[in-house]
């Protein structure tokens, strides 16, 4: 059996909505971010590496036709999913950095496509203010299904200054309660293996961000890229990093400490190499996934463990 056996995911959530599991296109539409041109620091995430998301499409590209690319690549990996019907995802960087009208304009022409049913966005929770969410109402009030998707990685205060976030788990806890009173989606990231925490930091981290309410959770282990501050630590052999069966015993627990309704947007990750540096595992797709699926059905599901 696969994820879904056990975990209330995205993709099930979505072919139960719509009749097919949702894809998601990735925009690249050229916004930077405020821990990396100086309103708040450079430099970026320790973890971050400017050339993880690269701006080269962008540049050549417009948004639509980044998505109308996009939809011909699935097509092409996949013609058996007779796929119409997708979200278009402004991943890359802070994509609620900008003036209102910039915005507008760039969410207006990934909506307009007919092919384009929601809208996920993902950003920094210091980086969405009122009017920004107002925008996001607008188009959830019109018929798209909008998340926000807010980069936490973790709720402990040490270590956002360690990793050099730029903001504090006040500031998320203030966003999600501006989002969540104009009925707006949060999606949170989080990061396992940050350093110095434990997987009782992760399992506070969990508790704080169900206490403010959140609709849905992605994760990811923590893996080293080119050019980031932590490839320096890694390769002084300062920095550990989780085993694959460190990691899914972890993923493991926090989901059967984990609601069931609240919806599962990712539970892994992975890079390519030359960019991924360690661990080794993330470079396979497929190796985080099943090891985390085999402790699910070992020990149990999503919400298991709080009934």
């Amino acid at each position: 059996m696969g994820l879904d056996a056990y975990v209330n995911t995205f993709g099930a959530v979505c072919k139960a909505k719509y009749g097919e599991r949702l894809r998601k296109l990735t925009i690249d539409a050229q916004f930077t971010c405020p821990n990396r041109d100086g309103t708040l620091g450079r430099g970026g995430c320790t973890f971050c590496n400017v050339a993880s998301f690269s701006h080269q499409q962008a540049e050549t590209f417009s948004i639509s036709e980044q998505l109308e690319q996009g939809k011909a690549r699935y097509k092409e990996a996949k013609p058996k999913l007779n796929a119409d019907k997708f979200i278009a995802y402004f991943q890359a960087y802070t994509s609620t950095y900008g003036e209102y009208q910039v915005l507008m304009d760039k969410y207006d022409e990934a909506v307009r496509d007919s092919d384009i049913v929601g809208l996920c966005v993902g950003t920094r929770p210091d980086c969405v203010p009122d009017e920004v969410l107002d925008l996001l109402v607008n188009y959830q009030e019109k018929g798209t299904d909008v998340w926000l998707e807010l980069g936490l990685q973790t709720a402990n205060d040490k270590t956002l200054r360690k990793i050099n976030r730029g903001h504090d788990f006040a500031c998320y806890c203030e966003t999600v309660a501006r989002a969540r009173v104009r009925g707006l989606k949060v999606c949170t990231h989080l990061i396992l293996g940050l350093p110095d925490e434990t997987h009782d930091d992760v399992m506070s981290t969990l508790k704080a961000v169900l206490k403010q309410g959140v609709d849905g959770l992605k994760l990811h282990p923590l893996h080293i890229v080119e050019g980031s501050t932590m490839a320096k630590a890694w390769r002084s052999g300062r920095l550990p990093l989780l085993t694959i069966e460190e990691y899914a015993a972890s993923v493991g627990e926090l989901i059967r400490h984990t609601p069931k309704d609240v919806i599962f947007h990712r539970v892994t990750a992975y890079a390519k190499k030359p960019m991924l540096l360690a661990p080794d595992w993330c470079a396979y797709r497929w190796n985080g996934l099943v090891a985390i699926v085999d402790n699910l059905q070992r020990f149990g599901g999503q919400g298991d463990a709080l009934e």
